[in-house]
């Protein structure tokens, strides 16, 4: 039978939605919805981060779910009794279904709570700009907990419902958002010979990026260059630019890759900018680490989705989007899982999606077996 009371709590989850560091009062009711179930410590993490713990009577691993808890910038196209409250606000990305699915297994553990060590139901902040999980796994507070497993899953739409995807070692790329600012010298257009214009620095940088991304030999596995800003100058036909800013987001499948591709494409820029007689000026935003799954957490994955009859398949590539989860695999042993969504499902952060509520079930099912199977 669907469980109406977790299925109300991601309705309602997802018709007051909150982006990232902003998810207050979501904390708030998640805090005093799962307080019901009596977790042995409620713990703080960063803004609005929440850890429940559940605790054994006997020593034994620690074991931690995690779900994150904001939302998106985008407007909704909906026409769901529970659409969107928020103006250009919306959990397009199924964030309030894993919300629900962690709620549903805080009811599960509440009736059958560890007899061995301790499990950590983590409700993470801002997983869209990378911040969350860095600041998550940076904290005193969760270094204390000291877990020995990590596990979350993720909506997967184009997959067969309920269906688990599962990978040994990457599972999602590493990303990060490179910006480069070249200073030059401003000048009157009639004489640019007086000036110093970003503009042949651009172009050879473009070109010259490319060839890096593009070139195979250099890398173990896809790396990806894309350029997804420019800004030179001023409008204004009398003057010569001095001054640019190009915005390109590095992907990666490997972080050993993405540390190489990092170098490349520093040095070469670097060299460019020198040999124009520019300075420059390069930084680093929306961090990603891939996500690397341990294997013995992928067979604990992939061991529930037999015990609970789902069908599941290894992928042989992993996915080219990011999730800041590749913070706790640096550390910890852990693993991220996909869980199909439906064939015809939009995909996410698309303004018309919306989490299957049959998902639910499924999600706090497969947790339950690991749970169970470490804890027992």
């Amino acid at each position: 039978m669907p469980n109406k009371e977790i299925i109300a709590l991601r309705h309602y989850l997802h018709q007051n939605p909150e982006v990232s560091n902003q998810e207050y009062r979501t904390s708030e009711y998640i805090t005093a919805f799962v307080h019901r179930f009596k977790p042995s410590e409620v713990i703080s993490l960063s803004n609005t981060g929440k850890a429940f713990v559940f605790e054994g009577r006997k020593p034994g691993k620690t074991l931690v779910f995690r779900a994150e808890l904001d939302a998106l910038p985008i407007a909704e196209i909906s026409q769901l009794e529970y659409a969107s409250r928020h103006e250009n606000v919306a959990h397009v990305c199924g964030h309030d279904g894993h919300m629900a699915i962690l709620a549903g297994l805080a009811q599960r553990i509440a009736e059958d709570p560890p007899e061995f060590g301790k499990a950590v139901l983590l409700f993470q902040p801002a997983e869209e700009v990378e911040q969350g999980a860095r600041d998550v796994v940076e904290s005193p507070e969760f270094k204390n907990i000291a877990p020995d497993y990590i596990f979350a899953l993720h909506n997967i739409p184009g997959i067969e419902k309920h269906k688990i995807l599962l990978k040994n070692g990457s599972f999602s790329a590493a990303s990060k958002g490179m910006t480069v600012k070249l200073f030059g010298k401003t000048s009157h257009a009639a004489e640019p010979e007086n000036g110093i214009s970003p503009a042949n620095a651009i172009s050879e940088i473009i070109t010259r990026l490319h060839e890096i991304g593009s070139n195979t030999t250099l890398f173990k596995d896809l790396t990806l260059l894309t350029f997804i800003h420019i800004k030179m100058g001023e409008i204004s036909f009398g003057t010569s630019p001095g001054y640019a800013e190009i915005r390109i987001t590095l992907r990666a499948f490997e972080n050993e890759d993405m540390d190489l591709l990092t170098q490349y494409c520093e040095n070469t820029i670097n060299d460019i900018s020198k040999g124009e007689h520019l300075t420059c000026d390069i930084s680093f935003s929306e961090v990603f680490p891939a996500s690397v799954n341990n294997d013995e957490c992928v067979r604990l994955v992939e061991q529930s989705a037999k015990h609970n009859d789902l069908k599941y398949e290894f992928i042989e590539t992993p996915f080219k989007w990011s999730e800041d989860f590749g913070y706790y695999s640096e550390k910890y042993s852990t693993c991220l899982f996909g869980l199909g969504a439906g064939l015809q499902q939009p995909q996410l952060h698309n303004p018309d999606y919306d989490f299957p509520d049959e998902l639910i079930e499924t999600g706090v099912n497969v947790f339950y077996s690991i749970y169970k199977s470490i804890n027992r």
